[in-house]
């Protein structure tokens, strides 16, 4: 959305100039770091709508620099990657990313996935309205205070964790596609990587069900996607 602040951070001059090029001209307020201690007080400072974090940083790496963050800003990031390895993005998704890119990208693509994230992040909440709690035999969710318990114990969720599982508790016993999840919860209208989804329910799994390897709540169908049951 134009107007909305993007905080770049990225140690390579030639692609924080370019990508800062590209966000102002579609109306973004761009602030930039080139380390991991400046993208810290950057973000801290300037309280962006966004973050575009690389993984491979002097000072703090953006692993390091997301999982701080994560523990008191709730702010949508996007990592980027100039590795494959599956393992660096679970990793990313892990510590509270909400989405990454692989180098090198398509300008068009990462544009799309700005527009997306930001849409959603300034929705009120997941569907349906924010203001209930929802519950489900021991798992409460509370969609006006963001939070969610299991057995009473809250939930150390991450935004989009929490996102998902509001999201599915509110259409409990219908089954999506990961892409349709893509749409709904991540808010893109364009093919994602689905993988960002498998990652979310596998890690959500590990955090409220009794034995992630049989979910009880958070259900594979088979050949379509996934469901809440309950």
């Amino acid at each position: 959305m134009a107007g909305s602040k993007i905080l770049i951070v990225e140690d390579d001059p030639n692609l924080l100039s370019t990508l800062g090029y590209n966000l102002r001209r579609e109306g973004y307020d761009v602030v930039t770091a080139a380390d991991g201690a400046d993208a810290l007080d950057s973000a801290r400072r300037e309280k962006p709508d966004l973050i575009i974090l690389d993984v491979m940083l002097p000072t703090l790496s953006g692993f390091e620099v997301c999982r701080i963050l994560r523990r008191d800003m709730t702010v949508p990031i996007m990592m980027l990657t100039a590795k494959t390895e599956e393992t660096d993005k679970v990793v990313g998704l892990e510590i509270g990313a909400d989405d990454y890119m692989t180098k090198p990208f398509s300008m068009r693509e990462l544009l799309a996935r700005t527009r997306a994230m930001l849409r959603r992040s300034r929705m009120a909440g997941p569907e349906p309205a924010a203001g209930k709690t929802l519950k489900i035999n021991d798992l409460e969710i509370d969609l006006a205070r963001h939070r969610a318990r299991l057995r009473g114990a809250t939930l150390e969720l991450t935004p989009k964790e929490f996102d998902l599982l509001a999201f599915l508790a509110g259409h409990r016993g219908f089954v999506f596609t990961r892409e349709q999840l893509l749409e709904k919860v991540w808010g893109y209208d364009f093919a994602g990587d689905t993988r960002t989804v498998d990652v979310h329910v596998r890690w959500l799994r590990q955090k409220i069900e009794p034995d992630p390897h049989r979910p009880r709540y958070l259900v594979t169908i088979r050949g379509t996607g996934y469901k809440l049951e309950g």
